[in-house]
């Protein structure tokens, strides 16, 4: 079982044609879809077998309803404390004519996620928790980040981190602190460099000590496994870029659906960007 702790919500992707006219009209394709990192990567682990549960938090309203059905029915344990006064998650997703996405998040109930969400019931009989940074990086849900960690600590479950968000990781001292001990940070190029200076995935060796190991994505240069025997990396998959909302989910369910059932790294970096890959080639961050 593994526990996936992060943000849920809903997600309205507009595929738009040609620059955002401020003030004008662009014709754009429209569609509602599940979303949020943490749903994201509980439903790809679930896709690819893995029994999962999420631990997140939703509003008392209609898409907090859609949210828990749509995952239940895909077969992911919800864990998913209901606020009464806060509304569900909800992202605007602007997606580009390259397939390149832009963000406009209203975190809502994901917001004021706290430690007593958190419950020993949720991680029962579980042997890994991954945590999405997100949690981390917003001051208000940030203790029930710190919560979940230690909750998996005490109870010898492996731990993974994905930083999520570059920009919002400032130095990255904070952060670094904040996932201290934890088993296999996951960010891509541009939170390495946020963190270390480099997005060189040798860079990642700054950060053992600090955490166990480090797996790098790259892009289109593919992704590396970064621990106290070296580096090792495999390509990127080929794949049409339509949307690439929710590819570094997918990589991250990808990577710990087959480290954890025993894989060698390579097979499970491979794992990842096979996932990565079917991510991108699809409208929408789910499967």
């Amino acid at each position: 079982m593994i526990v996936v702790v992060g943000d849920t919500g809903l997600d309205v992707v507009a595929q738009h044609d040609g620059p955002i006219l401020h003030g004008g009209d662009v014709r754009t394709k429209v569609r509602f879809a599940g979303g949020g990192a943490g749903a994201n990567t509980a439903m790809w682990l679930r896709a690819e077998g893995a029994e999962t549960t999420l631990v997140a938090r939703i509003g008392d309203d209609a898409g907090g309803r859609l949210i828990r059905a749509e995952m239940e029915a895909a077969g992911v344990r919800c864990a998913l404390a209901v606020d009464p006064d806060a509304t569900t998650c909800c992202v605007v997703v602007l997606v580009d004519n390259d397939g390149q996405r832009s963000l406009l998040p209203d975190r809502g109930a994901n917001a004021r996620f706290c430690p007593e969400d958190v419950t020993e019931e949720a991680l029962e009989g579980a042997q890994h928790l991954h945590l999405s940074g997100y949690v981390l990086l917003d001051a208000t849900s940030r203790p029930a980040g710190l919560a979940a960690l230690a909750a998996a600590k005490r109870a010898g479950m492996t731990t993974s981190v994905d930083p999520q968000s570059a920009p919002l990781l400032g130095d990255g001292a904070q952060f670094l602190e904040d996932v201290r001990g934890v088993d296999l940070l996951m960010p891509n190029a541009a939170e390495l460099a946020a963190l270390t200076g480099s997005g060189d995935p040798a860079a990642a060796k700054a950060l053992l000590g600090t955490v166990g190991e480090v797996v790098v994505t790259s892009g289109m240069d593919g992704a590396s496994w970064v621990n106290g025997d070296g580096v090792v990396s495999v390509p990127a998959e080929p794949a049409e870029c339509i949307d690439s909302t929710g590819a570094g989910d997918a990589f991250d369910a990808g990577v710990l659906a087959a480290w954890l059932s025993g894989s060698s790294h390579v097979e499970a970096l491979r794992a990842g960007v096979r996932l990565g890959a079917r991510a991108v080639g699809k409208v929408g961050a789910q499967p």
